[in-house]
């Protein structure tokens, strides 16, 4: 039926050509629409999971960037451009999930993290994204 549909049907008529049936049409559309409804929603996640697998690593550089720069200055940053301008990050990276790099939340501490520590500063990041990820947990507790 493939082959007949790729190469034109002649009828013992006269050589007429005859083109393509509805029947054929339907069924050729319904196989597309069976693929699409599966293949849709398996991209629809994929792309979700990198996403969050990406916003998980930039995390950890962020947060491994602020430990860095705490140790090395002995005071924590003020803020995510402190780590930028200091070298620690090329740049603030874009929150995955908002498509933003000014979505960031970041956590004061008030207290010192060490001995050597002289200004309190920030001590973490997080998501601003509202929403849960896959497994259920804000994004916003990451």
């Amino acid at each position: 039926m493939v082959i007949a549909g790729i190469m034109r049907r002649t009828t013992g008529k006269a050589g007429r050509q005859a083109g393509f049936t509805l029947i054929e049409l339907m069924i050729v559309m319904m196989i597309i629409a069976i693929l699409a409804s599966i293949a849709i929603p398996r991209y629809v996640a994929a792309t979700r999971a990198a996403r969050e697998a990406v916003l998980k690593e930039d995390l950890h550089v962020m947060r491994q960037a602020i430990d860095s720069y705490t140790a090395d200055k002995q005071k924590a940053p003020q803020s995510l451009d402190d780590l930028v301008q200091a070298g620690y990050l090329k740049q603030i990276p874009v929150d995955p999930i908002t498509r933003r790099n000014d979505t960031w939340v970041t956590e004061q501490e008030d207290s010192l993290q060490s001995v050597d520590q002289m200004e309190p500063g920030i001590d973490d990041v997080h998501s601003g994204a509202d929403g849960n990820s896959i497994d259920g947990q804000p994004y916003s507790s990451w």
